[in-house]
């Protein structure tokens, strides 16, 4: 075959099925993404003949005698960025860029036509970031990035360091690297949700040609663990193996091969042949807490650290403020309901994966796809007996995360093939094994109980929650204890009770997801205080109003106040007063007979996790006078980078340009907890706040002593230390503390508490069709009280991109399970993620807030805005319909039901 790529010539044949992605991407074509395996995300786009096609559907034969651009292409040979390429990187078009080079060839091709039709256009493009509004505003050509300057940087829309990259496609995700002698993993999965193996046979499996091993739980060390990634491990339960002989549910990992190839490790899953016991299974969390129900983990609750193992409850909590019976006897009406959240996927982009090897001194080398490389590099060595400097974990880009990637899922299994053949072996998982063998949002039952004064005063509330934590606890207290928190401390009432309960059932585990359970638990209570309020006859916004903790006010939960919380800037009055102007603003146009409602809802999220969260950074000047900084927390999109970046510049009077950030790697700073719950600015920019401004006091403080000047007559400046003789380039600064011994670094250490509070509120207008259920967004508008914003431009994309997701698991996103326990919904094009065309643009507002706790004043802005939407949708569609809908998601189908059912009892 021959093939001209980027104007080079390959003529290697490719292999009997190979696809056209694979091919490129064995050839270095890195900027050509794996997304999805079936052509429905788009991040595998690349031109052939000058036409886009998506080379995951594409045969690699087909291109034989073809031009094929890709990405890294698409610029002029003289380096002169594509027009389009421009545009993404003035607009910011991108998050985790991921889906970029997707867009990007994509957007390459569209005609007039096209563009003016983007919807249709981007039908085979997929972003799970953005909210698609950066990517139509980078194609449209606004530019929203400023250049950088010296002196003051936060608050400014300065871009993405790793911008230029992302648009040529030579941003390295964690695949994106050639490794030497590389072998490939294949897993067997489980077909029951229930069974003990009785016996493994990999005889004929190890007879494929190109298979180097099989690893079964005889491999396996005998040690439990969590796959969740914590500061503390005890807040997990240790009821996972590496490889177990017991399966609890389909999908689980039964066996890995290693092979040269892809191909023949899955002939090789193919031709294991195992022996089961299939058990006795339950997938009701209700019904596994029922006596003599299956026992998932028959484990001793104290050292797997399990509250009820033989009644299936990893935790539990129960607590009560006051006298809710007293509460509810005092009360002039109660409303009382139970509420029903779904499964969600993660659906990040890049797939769970990691690639490893021992390095020339024997080192464990793992490099993966995580928001937690120095948890995960703890956990392996725990599991192996490793010390912490044998073992490095670097994180490259993470293509999207979302709370699904702080878990261990694939580096435990890779490193035991690594420390076996001594071979760098990889793991990537297929989209499909994403659905079923990684983790889900958790599904949760809520029944709420709220009683309040014809007044308006809330006299009493009262929560009952059971969330489904799959075969396995990683992160499902947690999870619980989180979902009960901040969502009964916004609210003040006299009488509070919870009672929570986190269930095992034989079904794919849940894990950490986007808001953490406040979501789930935001949904019930937000849609139950808009129903008692239309009881007592009054506006829903106006009542919640009445009954919000202020400023100062203690956060009351029935499992008590947590010490180091703190509302240290309070801008839910901000909030309320956006939703107000929005409802006071002209109403849409509906078609004509449709329904048209509006509905909010309030959220307040911890600006961090309990029990301490800790970042480490080093800022260090250059041998050129620029600067160095070390951090730990990855980055997914998040936007971290850029802020870390814009942090330093202003304590260093520099140039963000003049900082170069190294980070997520553990051999290049000290221990990171990891980016997650919303840490990556509040946690680790604090740290880099306190390594930058403690050597931006060094550099004034070696001056005024080398000079013999007055140290307070010093100050940098961008390249320079100005003092009353004039000034001192830094390069001079440094190679003369270099003679001297002295190195010019900083330390900053953040141990993540205390911890402030962030507030978010949502709003929609909607219209439904009676005769279809079919649901249109009219008017959304999004309130968010995030301190001091950093950089205004990503944090509307923060945003917005959690908007839309919220969006997505409100109205369609569902991992469906069959009556076996498996996962139905194993595909994109089965499992409906949100579209271009399905995201209405928000208007997003901030609040002008100063933290006392954030660092420059900052708060988070990852997770929160995830949590209002669901009610604030639900409560809008109850405006309009008149029927409250207590289960998500919000289907169409399931819309119309309703409002058959409620015209039926209305006309009966």
């Amino acid at each position: 075959m021959r093939v001209e790529v980027n104007g080079r010539q390959h003529e290697e044949e490719p292999r009997p099925g190979q696809c056209l992605r694979t091919y490129l991407r064995e050839h270095g074509w890195f900027g050509v993404k794996k997304g999805c395996d079936a052509g429905d995300c788009g991040a595998c786009t690349v031109h052939v003949d000058g036409e886009p096609v998506h080379s995951c559907l594409y045969p690699a034969f087909r291109a034989d005698g073809r031009t094929v651009t890709t990405v890294e292409g698409l610029a002029s040979k003289d380096g002169e960025l594509h027009p389009v390429q421009r545009k993404f990187l003035d607009a910011q078009g991108f998050q985790c860029g991921f889906c970029t080079a997707g867009f990007l060839m994509t957007t390459a091709k569209l005609d007039e036509d096209q563009l003016a039709d983007l919807p249709r256009a981007f039908k085979g493009n997929l972003c799970r970031c953005t909210g698609y509004r950066a990517i139509e505003e980078a194609v449209r050509g606004l530019c929203h990035v400023e250049a950088p300057g010296a002196g003051e940087s936060v608050g400014r829309n300065l871009p993405a360091p790793a911008g230029p990259q992302v648009v040529t496609g030579t941003a390295r995700y964690t695949f994106d690297i050639d490794v030497p002698g590389l072998l490939h993993m294949k897993l067997l999965r489980s077909p029951h949700a229930h069974a003990r193996i009785t016996a493994i046979d990999t005889t004929a499996a190890l007879q494929v040609p190109g298979v180097h091993a099989v690893f079964t739980h005889l491999d396996a060390p005998e040690r439990h663990f969590s796959t969740a990634r914590h500061e503390h491990p005890t807040e997990d339960p240790d009821d996972t193996r590496v490889l177990d002989d017991t399966v609890r549910y389909i999908g689980q990992r039964v066996a890995a091969v290693v092979a040269d190839s892809e191909a023949a490790a899955e002939e090789g899953c193919r031709r294991i042949e195992v022996s089961y016991v299939v058990l006795p299974a339950v997938l009701d969390p209700e019904a596994a807490m029922r006596p003599g129900a299956p026992i998932v983990h028959d484990k001793d609750p104290v050292t797997a650290r399990i509250s009820r193992p033989r009644d299936n409850v990893v935790g539990e909590a129960h607590g009560e403020v006051g006298d809710v019976k007293t509460g509810f006897a005092e009360a002039d009406a109660v409303y009382e309901e139970t509420f029903r959240t779904q499964r969600v996927q993660h659906a990040s982009l890049e797939t769970h994966g990691a690639v490893a090897w021992l390095d020339e001194d024997g080192r464990l080398v793992v490099r993966s796809s995580t928001q937690t490389p120095f948890l995960t590099r703890r956990a392996l060595c725990a599991l192996y007996d490793l010390p912490e400097d044998k073992v490095r974990v670097v994180a490259g880009r993470v293509g999207g995360g979302f709370g699904g990637k702080q878990e261990m899922l694939v580096e435990d299994i890779v490193a035991l093939a690594v420390l076996r053949l001594r071979r760098p072996v990889k793991l990537e998982y297929t989209r499909a094994e994403q659905f079923y063998g990684a983790t889900t949002r958790h599904p949760f039952t809520i029944h709420v109980k709220l009683g309040a004064r014809r007044d308006g005063t809330l006299t009493a509330l009262q929560l009952r929650v059971v969330s489904n934590t799959g075969a396995y606890g990683n992160h499902g207290p947690a999870v619980m204890f989180h979902s009960v928190g901040e969502s009964t401390a916004i609210y003040r009432a006299p009488h509070k009770k919870v009672d929570a309960y986190s269930v095992y059932t034989h079904t794919v585990p849940a894990g950490a997801f986007r808001g953490y359970g406040l979501g789930q638990v935001m949904f019930a209570m937000e849609s139950a205080l808009d129903e008692l309020a239309r009881r007592l006859d009054l506006d829903p916004l106006e009542f919640k109003a009445m009954n919000i903790i202020g400023p100062g006010e203690p956060m009351v939960t029935p499992g008590g106040h947590e010490e180091d919380l703190h509302i240290a800037s309070y801008g839910l009055d901000q909030c309320l007063e956006i939703v107000r102007r929005a409802q006071a603003e002209p109403a849409e146009e509906a078609p004509e007979g449709w329904l048209v409602g509006e509905g909010a809802a309030l959220a307040m999220i911890a600006t961090g996790p309990p029990g301490g969260h800790i970042a480490d950074a080093k800022a260090t000047l250059l041998p050129d006078g620029t600067f160095d900084l070390a951090v730990g927390t990855a980055e997914f999109g998040n936007g971290t980078t850029t802020v870390h970046r814009q942090i330093a510049a202003g304590e260093l009077a520099t140039t963000v340009d003049r900082i170069t950030v190294r980070q997520s790697d553990t051999d290049v700073v000290r221990h990171d907890t990891g980016a997650f719950a919303s840490t990556g600015v509040v946690v680790a920019g604090k740290a880099t706040l306190r390594a930058s401004r403690a050597l931006a006091d060094m550099l004034l403080d070696f001056t005024a002593a080398r000079l013999r000047v007055p140290r307070a007559d010093c100050r940098l400046a961008e390249e320079a230390v100005l003092h009353p003789g004039g000034r001192l380039p830094l390069k001079e600064l440094y190679a003369t503390a270099r003679d001297v011994g002295v190195e010019c670094t900083a330390d900053g250490h953040f141990g993540g508490t205390p911890r402030s509070v962030a507030f978010n509120a949502q709003w929609f207008r909607v219209a439904v069709d009676p005769g279809t259920g079919e649901m249109r967004i009219l008017h959304s508008v999004h309130a968010a009280d995030a301190g001091k914003v950093m950089n205004p431009m990503q944090c509307r994309g923060q945003v917005e991109g959690g908007v839309a997701q919220a969006l997505g698991a409100t109205l369609f996103e569902n991992v469906r399970i069959d009556e076996r326990g498996e996962v139905e919904t194993a595909a994109f094009r089965r499992y409906r993620l949100p579209q271009y065309a399905d995201v209405p643009r928000t208007e997003v507002h901030f609040m002008e807030t100063t933290d006392a706790i954030g660092p420059l004043g900052a708060k988070s802005m990852s997770e929160s805005p995830f949590n209002p939407v669901a009610p604030a949708f639900a409560n809008a569609l109850r405006d309009a319909t008149g029927v409250r809908f207590t289960e998500l998601p919000l289907t169409r189908d399931r819309v119309w039901l309703g409002l058959r059912d409620h015209n039926v009892s209305n006309s009966s």
